[in-house]
């Protein structure tokens, strides 16, 4: 005699006789089932860690606003000194996170002094001017210090002559800094073109609104025109030296300003800054200047936490792609430490 009996998971069932026969049932309708439930129980998880992230984590609502984390001397001491972090390329979305910085140290009553430490290569030149005009007013506020750590150029270097005649500059022994100059990125692919029988044909309202294009020669037109752009920008980049190194004059810069990269040995022998030391050194020199004994050094925090890494891109990977090669054929002035610059995507 055979009986059947339906199973289902976590039940038991007895059985008579001496033989049993067991049957699987994979049917598409039980399989949909499980997945579905599998979906409903990964999205309750999720839910559960991120409400204790908002629960937990106090730097999701710090009282300031920004995180931060402690560097050196006295921590909770009523006396601080701020430190920034200007690490990678001068670029969105870092310039709006850097400003916010800047504008949370200027406005800290209980923050003494700041010390920017500088690890850039440079970037955009709207961006570097944005961040200097902003550190020249937190520097008229309080003293400002600059440590440069394994590199500082261009971009970089422009920054920092934000702090003013007063501040002080920190290079590493190993540092590099200088490349002062501009740069407007450009691919000439004219013979590329011609040997795959490719022709460029852009309709536009005048001779000057494909500038650029690499498809094809520049005219003597659009060299001129470019030169004067990229004169106006490194005229500026010389100005801003001269207001904030006393040591040198607009002869001398433009004597340094071929572009060079120096290291950090170099740098003091040409006055391009104060001193050989270590981001340590900076903040025990600017604590010094302050006549504080008893002091907190800490670090304002950009990294993403974990509802940045959930739902923190606005974009999807397709379309930052195609925006990323839309942006690659916009000209861009760049106080740039290579001959080849990143195109960040915003």
């Amino acid at each position: 005699m055979t009986q059947e009996k339906v199973v289902r998971a976590g039940e038991t069932a007895s059985v008579s006789g001496s033989t049993v026969f067991v049957r699987v049932d994979t049917s598409p309708e039980n399989s949909g089932k499980r997945w579905l439930r599998r979906i409903v129980l990964s999205l309750l998880l999720v839910s559960i860690i991120l409400n204790l992230w908002f629960i937990l984590d106090p730097l999701s609502y710090s009282p300031r606003g920004i995180p931060e984390q402690h560097f050196s001397g006295d921590s909770g001491a009523k006396d601080r000194i701020a430190i920034i972090n200007f690490e990678g390329t001068i670029s969105p979305p870092f310039t709006e996170r850097w400003l916010k910085q800047i504008k949370r140290a200027t406005e800290d009553e209980t923050i003494k002094g700041v010390v920017m430490v500088i690890d850039s290569p440079g970037g955009f030149v709207a961006d570097s001017h944005q961040l200097l005009r902003k550190i020249q007013e937190l520097s008229k506020a309080k003293p400002v210090y600059v440590a440069m750590k394994r590199i500082a150029a261009s971009g970089g270097y422009y920054i920092s002559m934000g702090i003013g005649e007063q501040g002080r500059i920190f290079a590493e022994p190993t540092t590099w800094t200088g490349s002062i100059g501009v740069i407007i990125p450009r691919y000439n692919a004219t013979e590329l073109v011609q040997k795959i029988g490719v022709k460029s044909e852009p309709l536009v309202t005048g001779p000057l609104k494909d500038t650029l294009n690499p498809f094809r020669d520049m005219t003597e037109q659009e060299t001129q025109v470019w030169g004067a752009i990229m004169q106006d920008a490194f005229d500026r980049f010389v100005s801003v030296i001269d207001a904030g190194r006393s040591q040198l004059d607009d002869a001398a810069i433009r004597k340094l300003a071929t572009g060079q990269i120096y290291t950090a040995n170099q740098a003091l022998e040409n006055h391009l800054v104060d001193e050989i030391g270590y981001t340590e050194d900076a903040v025990a020199a600017l604590a010094k200047q302050l006549q504080l004994t008893s002091y907190d050094a800490f670090e304002y925090r950009s990294t993403p936490g974990l509802v940045d890494a959930l739902i923190g891109s606005k974009v999807s990977a397709a379309d930052a792609i195609a925006d990323q090669i839309l942006q690659a054929s916009v000209p861009r002035a760049m106080y740039y430490a290579s001959w080849n610059p990143w195109v960040p995507v915003q």
